[in-house]
C-alpha cells in the first residue's frame, strides 16, 4: 500500500519547468555612413594593393562610359553642323526648275523643254494647299556693277517678300526690300559682303551710298551678314546683290524674250507641314502637269531638289554611324566590366582568410555578398563617373572654341546619358555579382584552411 501511495504521488508530481531558452545575441549594426566609409576604404586598399591593374580597370570603365557618350555627341555635332550648313539656303525648302519630258502625254512628243512662269507661281499657290509659302526666281549674271570706287560683274537676284521668306538672307546693317520697293519698282539694292568688300573697300557700312547696275543708279538700303557656307546652289550669297524682281525685269532682264513671256528661273517653295513634303510634291507635279501637259509621274519634266528629302537622307547616315559607334564603346564599356570582375575575383581570392573569419565571427552569407557586391559596383560607378567628367571637361573646351563650317560642336543628349547610365548600371552588376556570389557561397572551414 505504502508503494503504490508514492507512486502514485510521483505520477501526480508536477514536471519540471522546461529551460528558458538562450537570449538571442544582438549583433551591433554599422551605421551607413561608417559601413559606406568601411567600403571605400576597402576599395581603395584593394585599388592601391595593385596598382596596374586597378588603373587599366578603371581606365576600360571610364573610357567606355566616354566614348559612348563623346562618339554619339560627334555624330550630333556633325548632324546639327549639316543642319545649320542646309539653314544658310532656307528651312524645308523645295526647288523647282523646268526639264525635259522623258514620257508622251496629252499628245505630245516626248523631250519637249517645259519652261516656268510667273502664272505658275499663282496657280501652286490656289491649287496647292499643301504649299505653305511659294515664289519666283529671277536673277541675272554678270551684270556689270560699279561704285565711286571700284566694279565688277554680280549675280543679281530680284527679289520679294514671299522670297525673302523662303531664302536665309538676312540684313545685318539697313533694311531688306520691302513690299513697296517691288510695288513701286524702286532703284535699292542689298549687298552680300563680298560685292560690299569689291565696291566700298574702307566703307564697311556704306548705306545710303550709290552703286550703278547696268548703268542705271542704284542706292544702297542694307547689307546683307556675312556667311560661312559651303552649300549653294546658285552661288554664294556673299557674292549676291538683292533688288526688286520688278525692277530687275525692267532694268536687267537676262533676254527680252524671257521676261517678255513672263519666265522664270525657278519656283521656290515650302510644304506647310515637313511630314507632308512628299504630298505637297505630287501637288505641285500635277498642277504643273495639267499646265504644261505631261504627266506628273514624268521626273524629267521638271526637276525638284527637296532639302527635307535630302536632311532625312543625312539624318539615315548619322543615325546608322552613331548605331555602329555606340555598339563599339558599349563592347568597349563590356571589356572594362570584365576588368572588374577579374579585380574582385583577384580580391576575393586574396581574401578568403578574411572571409572565414568573418564568417566564423558570424557574418552571415548574405553580408558577405553584400560587402562584394557592394566593392564592385563602387569601383565600376567610381570608373565611370571618371568618365564622364572627362566627358563634360571635353565637350565645355570644344564647345567654347570657334568652330568650323559643318561641325556644330559636341551637345550631349540626355537620353545618350540615360543610356550610358543604365550601361554603367547594367555593367557594374554583371561585374560584381559573381565575385560576390563566389565570396559568399565558401564555408568558414574552407576559407580559413586556405593558404595563400
Amino acid at each position: 500500500m505504502p508503494v503504490l501511495v508514492e507512486e502514485e504521488l510521483q505520477v501526480r508530481a508536477p514536471a519540471p519547468a522546461a529551460a528558458p531558452p538562450p537570449a538571442r545575441k544582438h549583433h551591433p549594426r554599422m551605421h551607413p555612413l561608417e559601413f559606406v566609409w568601411d567600403l571605400c576604404a576597402q576599395t581603395l586598399a584593394n585599388l592601391r594593393r595593385n596598382k596596374l591593374r586597378s588603373f587599366l580597370t578603371l581606365f576600360g570603365i571610364a573610357w567606355g562610359i566616354a566614348s559612348l557618350v563623346l562618339l554619339s555627341s560627334l555624330s550630333d555635332g556633325f548632324r546639327k553642323g549639316q543642319r545649320q550648313s542646309m539653314a544658310q539656303i532656307g528651312d524645308n525648302l523645295v526647288f523647282v526648275w523646268g526639264g525635259i519630258t522623258e514620257k508622251q502625254a496629252g499628245g505630245q512628243r516626248a523631250g519637249r523643254r517645259i519652261q516656268l512662269n510667273e502664272r505658275d507661281v499663282q496657280m501652286i499657290r490656289e491649287q496647292c494647299p499643301l504649299v505653305e509659302v511659294a515664289a519666283a526666281e529671277v536673277k541675272t549674271g554678270n551684270v556689270p556693277a560699279r561704285s565711286a570706287f571700284n566694279s565688277g560683274r554680280f549675280l543679281t537676284v530680284g527679289v520679294s517678300p514671299e522670297y525673302l521668306k523662303l531664302r536665309n538672307l538676312p540684313t545685318a546693317y539697313g533694311r531688306p526690300v520691302s513690299e513697296a520697293d517691288v510695288r513701286e519698282t524702286r532703284r535699292v539694292a542689298v549687298l552680300g559682303e563680298s560685292v560690299r568688300k569689291q565696291l566700298f573697300e574702307h566703307n564697311p557700312r556704306p548705306l545710303g551710298e550709290r552703286i550703278w547696275l547696268n548703268d542705271y543708279p542704284y542706292e544702297v538700303i542694307g547689307l546683307m551678314s556675312e556667311k560661312q557656307q559651303n552649300s549653294s546652289y546658285d552661288g554664294w550669297d556673299n557674292d549676291k546683290i538683292l533688288i526688286p524682281a520688278t525692277t530687275l525685269k525692267r532694268d536687267m532682264p537676262a533676254t527680252r524674250e524671257v521676261y517678255a513671256e513672263g519666265r522664270v528661273a525657278g519656283i521656290l517653295y515650302r510644304p506647310v507641314s515637313v511630314t507632308e513634303w512628299e504630298a505637297a510634291q505630287r501637288q505641285v507635279r500635277s498642277s504643273l502637269g495639267r499646265v504644261h501637259g505631261f504627266d506628273p509621274a514624268d521626273e524629267g519634266a521638271v526637276r525638284l531638289w527637296d532639302t527635307i528629302k535630302s536632311a532625312q537622307m543625312f539624318d539615315a547616315i548619322f543615325n546608322a554611324g552613331e548605331i555602329f559607334l555606340a555598339a563599339v564603346a558599349l563592347i568597349t564599356l563590356s571589356l572594362g566590366g570584365v576588368g572588374v570582375m577579374n579585380t574582385m575575383m583577384m580580391a576575393v581570392a586574396e581574401r578568403t582568410n578574411e572571409i572565414g573569419l568573418k564568417k566564423a565571427l558570424g557574418a552571415t552569407s548574405r553580408r558577405i555578398l553584400a560587402d562584394f557586391f557592394l566593392e564592385g559596383v563602387f569601383l565600376a560607378v567610381m570608373a565611370g563617373a571618371v568618365g564622364l567628367a572627362v566627358v563634360w571637361a571635353l565637350t565645355s573646351i570644344v564647345n567654347s572654341l570657334p568652330l568650323p563650317v559643318m561641325f556644330g560642336g559636341l551637345p550631349v543628349r540626355w537620353e545618350i546619358l540615360a543610356l550610358a547610365t543604365a550601361a554603367l548600371g547594367l555593367t557594374a552588376v554583371l561585374s560584381a555579382l559573381p565575385p560576390a556570389r563566389a565570396a559568399a557561397a565558401m564555408t568558414p572551414v574552407e576559407a580559413l584552411r586556405h593558404e595563400r
